[in-house]
């Protein structure tokens, strides 16, 4: 029975030593709820506060990824984002720089590369609609859910929009940046036994303005999903008091 004083004495001296990290009711489940849900979440912020915050940080992340795509070489010197030749090409792209030819398959990837550039500001606007359609539901559920929440939304409610209305963008682009013109020349240069690579490809010849439109909304999300990492993990990218607060109140799901 001697021994029970010593236990008890060593309890208090290991909860002693947990309190001031951890804090002696959390330690033993006791504390706070964890902000990660939504009804923590409303408690903490208002309807209007979580509107406009989400709606703040997609704004920014849109007008972060049009900056950085929208310019020389934001598309062609970017690893991420580069648009290659197409799958279908690849072995005419390969036959050409066999030849000694690859001027004109690196005209062709700078070509569609530039369209790309030339087209991406306009999809603020058309990503404007998506944030316009947003719900507090939907609201809520991004921001207590991943990394990649907002971005994700994104895709699944404009993509479809998204890529109609920008379609005729990027075919005027190609056209302004002579991509049709180098995809010609190139697929003419290589030949297969006596044939074009155009004649040999036939239905698998690819639809380049269609190809560069989806690669652009790839390079797109990409962008917009860096930016939206960056204000959820580093306080230091939530630049208004609005941002700092919301993002500030939830602890994004793992």
């Amino acid at each position: 029975m001697k021994s029970i004083p010593l236990l008890l004495l060593s309890l208090a001296l290991v909860l002693s030593s947990i309190a001031p990290s951890a804090g002696m009711f959390d330690w033993l489940g006791l504390g706070k709820t964890a902000t990660t849900d939504t009804s923590a979440l409303t408690t903490a912020l208002s309807s209007d506060e979580i509107a406009g915050g989400l709606k703040e940080a997609l704004g920014k992340g849109v007008e972060r990824a049009v900056a950085t795509l929208g310019k020389q070489d934001g598309f062609l010197k970017d690893a991420a984002v580069m648009i290659p030749t197409p799958e279908p090409l690849q072995k005419v792209e390969k036959t050409l720089r066999a030849l000694g030819q690859d001027k004109l398959v690196d005209d062709f990837v700078t070509t569609m590369n530039r369209a790309a550039e030339q087209a991406v500001p306009e999809a603020a606007t058309v990503l404007g609609d998506s944030v316009k359609q947003m719900t507090l539901a939907d609201a809520k559920t991004i921001l207590t859910g991943t990394n990649n929440a907002a971005t994700a939304y994104f895709k699944r409610t404009s993509e479809t929009n998204l890529y109609q209305r920008f379609l005729p963008i990027v075919q005027k682009a190609t056209a302004q940046t002579g991509v049709t013109g180098a995809y010609k020349a190139m697929a003419q240069k290589a030949s297969f036994g006596g044939f074009s690579a155009m004649s040999v490809l036939g239905q698998n010849t690819p639809d380049i303005d269609g190809y560069v439109t989806r690669k652009t909304m790839d390079g797109l999300f990409v962008k917009i999903g860096d930016e939206e990492k960056r204000i959820r993990e580093n306080p230091v990218a939530r630049t208004s008091d609005l941002l700092q607060k919301v993002f500030g109140a939830v602890r994004p799901a793992q």
